[in-house]
């Protein structure tokens, strides 16, 4: 394994199927562009004459497009963001806040993250799609699954506000449980 000598950029990004790592290595002298997702690679050239540019390519399960932009700030300084579906890093995080929730558990020892796609009612653990059963009930829904051998049920009660919405709460064993901000 070489060394990862031309590391310019490490970003995490939070998708319903996990958090990913993703780093970029840039060769300013030999124009090298490597990116790799999860430790593996997925784009490698060398000697790229042109040194500034971008390289597309996708993230996890759901094949989520991500690409890297390289801009010449001065001289021989370059600087790297990240896009991930045609958005900054950052206004992708704030929309996703908006369109998922997010809850962090353990049970018997193993550690649960759990990911609720709002617009699709989508639910997401440690990277799988889940099987889910969905019921109307007399305050909302509620949408049933199984972690190993705990039931879990997602409800979702309206808040009574305009503004805030509907309110996902995540049960499992009859205990709430806390979401988790990432």
């Amino acid at each position: 394994l070489e060394k990862m000598t031309d590391l310019v950029a490490v970003w995490e990004v939070a998708l319903s199927d996990g958090v990913h790592k993703i780093e970029f290595e840039h060769g300013t002298t030999s124009g090298k562009r490597v990116v790799y997702v999860d430790g593996k690679e997925e784009i490698r050239k060398e000697w790229m004459f042109k040194l500034v540019g971008k390289e597309t390519f996708t993230v996890g399960a759901t094949k989520t497009k991500a690409t890297i932009n390289i801009d010449a700030v001065s001289g021989f300084a370059y600087e790297y963001t990240l896009e991930i579906n045609g958005k900054s890093l950052k206004k992708y995080m704030e929309n996703r806040l908006k369109t998922t929730n997010t809850w962090i558990l353990s049970l018997g020892g193993t550690d649960y993250r759990v990911v609720l796609e709002k617009d699709t009612m989508d639910v997401w653990c440690n990277g799988q799609k889940m099987e889910t059963a969905g019921e109307f009930v007399e305050d909302g829904t509620e949408t049933h699954f199984s972690v190993g051998d705990h039931s879990c049920c997602i409800k979702a009660v309206s808040s009574g506000k305009r503004k805030e919405g509907i309110i996902h709460t995540l049960i499992v064993n009859d205990r709430e449980i806390p979401e988790a901000v990432e």
